[in-house]
């Protein structure tokens, strides 16, 4: 370069008008669970109204998504948006949330006794899932079973194999529904309850959308689900209805800025655009087909079902996400190691416990009577009590791990106990069983005329 062409370069660099290449485009990075067919029209209608702002989308599973954020795997991350509140309650609790100002949407403090935003500021709710049960009516007729109506109908007997569920494990949707069910009910009481579910399951699916497809499909019948995901927008979910319980739950699906979030203001955009009038609008459009918190997004002859009167699963006490947060990987490890990982020696025992019910109530006796106590009692006793939970710094620290690898040591013994625990209750169970199998036959009930055919534990 010539000494009057590097004077010229400097002389221009001086005063800006140089650069390395591009100016550098303006982004936002947003990590949700929500599938295509929910963020993309968002996205869309966001590049419209800010055509400067990139947005790029990282579709994860809540669960996934939580590890990532937590190893600091996605430092570019600027958004976090889902569906489960705890998974929200996790990442504040952690430090990981940025403060957010409440934008002004119309809506209640409160909906079914669950607060729309964090009353502490980390996380904002934009939309109102209702959780509930998906069932295909072709499938229950054919085989004459009833709707169910209610989450203590899932455990009744006649359902045995026709039930699909997510791991809470792998699905934050479905962990918010089994702690749901433990707040609501007690910690021993809803155990039990989830315990007899996992007793009728056909199988554990490997995301939240499978169980929607396998309901459509008819791998089996019933399955606990969300309202959106029913309407997945598959064409597969036609054949799908969706049921609130009586005891229902709505929860806030909330937005949340990321305290690492390296692009603030392009984040505090699109959190304004999802809860703006136009970005609640968006939600009630058939092609999302969500619940918006916003009563002005609803047409005048609407009456949503989120905003009616209603006694909900919380009625008496409200749904407390920060013990959700404090326990959330105890829950899905005792989930696991209990109802995934046995799912089939846990079937059997429960099916065998309920032919031997059926038969004693035609054939009535005291000793086969108080086998068949027994055992249910080894079946619905968790692996831990509610009196050890009265220790919780023993479940402070326990993380996620990939199956194969180790976790940490500590968490190694308490996993280790806890599957101690389970097969020991398992075996008093078997126990059980065997006993009051021998003492009817005993008495010579032993046909199938009398219900024991296939009870054998």
């Amino acid at each position: 370069m010539s000494r009057r062409a590097l004077c010229l370069w400097l002389a221009l660099s001086a005063f800006g008008w140089l650069t390395a290449g591009p100016a550098q485009a303006r982004r936002v990075q947003v990590v949700t669970s929500f599938p295509p067919s929910f963020f993309e029209p968002f996205r869309v209608a966001f590049r419209a109204r800010h055509p400067d702002i990139a947005v790029e989308i990282v579709q994860r599973k809540t669960t996934a998504a939580l590890a990532d954020i937590h190893a600091q795997k996605r430092p570019e991350a600027d958004l976090f948006w889902a569906s489960a509140p705890d998974a929200f309650e996790l990442l504040k609790q952690a430090g990981l949330l940025a403060p957010l100002q409440t934008r002004p949407t119309g809506a209640p403090e409160s909906i079914a006794g669950y607060p729309v935003n964090d009353p502490a500021g980390r996380y904002l709710g934009f939309a109102i899932s209702g959780y509930g049960l998906v069932y295909n009516p072709g499938y229950l007729s054919a085989r004459n079973l009833p709707v169910p109506r209610n989450w203590s109908d899932l455990a009744a007997p006649a359902y045995a194999g026709h039930i699909g569920l997510t791991s809470p494990a792998r699905s934050g949707t479905t962990h918010l529904m089994v702690e749901a069910l433990l707040q609501s009910l007690g910690w021993e009481r809803g155990w039990a309850l989830w315990s007899a579910i996992g007793g009728n399951l056909a199988t554990l699916t490997a995301r939240s959308f499978g169980v929607t497809t396998g309901v459509a499909r008819g791998r089996f019948g019933i399955g606990i689900s969300i309202d959106f995901l029913t309407d997945s927008g598959t064409g597969e979910a036609e054949t799908n209805r969706f049921v609130l319980p009586e005891e229902t739950l709505f929860a806030p699906a909330s937005i949340a800025r990321l305290a690492t979030s390296p692009n603030p203001k392009e984040a505090e955009l699109f959190v304004d655009f999802v809860l703006s009038p136009e970005g609640q609008r968006l939600l009630r459009e058939p092609r999302i087909g969500r619940l918006a918190v916003s009563p002005a997004a609803y047409g005048p002859d609407e009456t949503p079902p989120h905003l009616s009167e209603t006694a909900g699963l919380f009625s008496k006490t409200r749904f407390d996400a920060g013990l959700s947060a404090s326990r959330y990987e105890l829950v899905n490890i005792i989930f696991d190691e209990w109802i995934t990982f046995r799912r089939a020696e846990h079937a059997r025992l429960w099916r065998s416990l309920q032919a031997m019910e059926a038969a004693l109530l035609r054939h009535p006796d005291e000793q086969a009577a108080q086998f068949l106590t027994q055992a249910r009692a080894a079946l619905t006793h968790p692996p831990i009590t509610a009196a050890q939970l009265e220790q919780p710094e023993r479940f402070r620290n326990l993380v996620r791990v990939p199956r194969g690898v180790a976790p940490p040591e500590a968490q190694a013994k308490l996993e280790t106990e806890i599957r101690t625990a389970i097969a020991g209750h398992a075996a008093e169970a078997t126990d059980a069983l065997r006993r009051a199998t021998e003492r009817l036959v005993s008495l010579g009930w032993a046909g199938a005329d009398d219900g024991l055919a296939g009870a054998r534990p």
